[in-house]
């Protein structure tokens, strides 16, 4: 990325940081009170003013963080963080890297590295670390959002929120484990872990479930959300096509929300769902771009449009995809969200290849980007929970 000024490097990160919220603070919340006290001013009647107020103020947070460069700096894979339930996790071992996965690698100059591994048990229950699973117990692998320049796999993540709802939804779910996958951009907007990173990432934590800490493949649920959706599809797709007696088999189910399932350009045509809702939708605008050419790195973001791992969704015409031999799936997307377009694209591929019966699909109409964490997006985030439940159930 290029902020204007260089404004990632001190003392302008920090000068420009303040002086943005001053003027969200002096001036554009009071015009924001002022124009959304009409109802029919909101981006739906039947928002609140309060609701409506939140996502202008998180949305401008969510492009602070774009612009600038993280104001508050996760942990990341290079350490454990202390107090938390986790464990360094060893590499994928180098024969399990096949294919057009070692091509990709090759190509990025990357390579599977030791990382962090963090758990979540049920509320009262304090599993060893590792444990073998129980007679019959399931484990949500949950892979974090963030457009892969922020956010973390730590439990204090906000997107651990998501497992944490898992469980307490679906008696079989006994843990929750996520893995510390390398970010394609520092806190300060440069280049740092280009894909494959995070799918060998991806795979180092999906063989630890596995081969060494037990579980059959049919009882691990992959969920992500945003960008951790995007990696979900992408193991699952390695799974499938590298299939052998060393590689492990694809997950039981599939949990993806708000997935980035194309990470080309943008064409925020007049009426595309970037366009219409870039005016209210909390998650991916215009930065999102500059995050894929971060993601995509050496490989560049014309492999994006014809890239499956990258990008399944993508319309473009040399792209050819398929979805057979994925497991059941779940995916959630919210109405006014501006992936909208490209998530009903990976409906429609999936549900041509695996069947109607397999993909369960959900589009609450009032709800932003990865709203599933997002507390003040009611009543669509209680229904999207029931609709899970539902899916888990059977």
């Amino acid at each position: 990325m290029a902020p204007f000024f260089r404004a990632h490097r001190e003392p302008f990160k920090t000068l420009l940081i303040i002086c943005d919220s001053l003027v969200i603070t002096l001036v554009k919340k009071p015009i924001w009170v002022i124009k959304y006290a009409l109802p029919f001013m909101r981006p739906r009647r039947d928002w609140s003013l309060q609701r409506t107020l939140i996502t202008k103020h998180y949305r401008h947070l969510s492009w602070l963080a774009m612009k600038y460069g993280v104001p508050i700096v996760s942990p990341d894979h290079t350490a454990l963080v202390a107090g938390q339930k986790g464990s360094w996790i060893d590499p994928v071992p180098n024969e399990l890297i096949l294919g057009r996965l070692k091509d990709m690698a090759a190509a990025s100059g990357v390579e599977p590295v030791r990382l962090p591994g963090y758990w979540l048990d049920r509320d009262g229950s304090d599993v060893p670390l590792g444990a073998p699973p129980r007679p019959g117990e399931k484990v949500v692998f949950h892979l974090h959002g963030g457009a892969y320049v922020f956010l973390s796999a730590n439990t204090q993540d906000p997107t651990t929120e998501i497992g944490r709802g898992l469980m307490e939804r679906c008696e079989s779910i006994g843990r929750v484990f996520s893995i510390e996958y390398r970010l394609a951009a520092t806190p300060d907007n440069e280049l740092a872990y280009p894909f494959p990173s995070q799918l060998l990432d991806a795979l180092t934590a999906y063989y630890y479930l596995v081969h060494t800490v037990g579980f059959a493949p049919a009882d691990i649920i992959v969920d992500g959300d945003s960008a951790g959706a995007n990696l979900a599809l992408a193991l699952t797709r390695y799974l499938i096509e590298t299939a052998s007696d060393a590689v492990p088999a694809p997950p039981g189910r599939l949990l993806l929300l708000s997935p980035w399932c194309d990470a080309g350009p943008i064409r925020a045509t007049p009426s595309s769902s970037w366009a219409q809702f870039a005016h209210i939708d909390c998650g991916p605008g215009a930065q999102l771009q500059e995050a894929a050419k971060m993601f995509c790195g050496p490989l560049g973001l014309a492999e994006a449009e014809v890239n499956p791992y990258i990008s399944p969704a993508s319309t473009h015409t040399s792209m050819s995809v398929s979805f057979k031999g994925f497991p059941r799936t779940f995916i959630l997307c919210g109405g006014m969200e501006g992936l909208r377009d490209q998530i009903r694209v990976l409906r429609d591929r999936m549900v041509r290849d695996i069947g109607e019966e397999n993909v369960v699909y959900c589009e609450p109409p009032g709800a932003i980007h990865d709203f599933l964490w997002v507390p003040w997006v009611e009543p669509e985030r209680t229904n999207a929970w029931h609709e899970i439940a539902n899916w888990l159930s059977r």
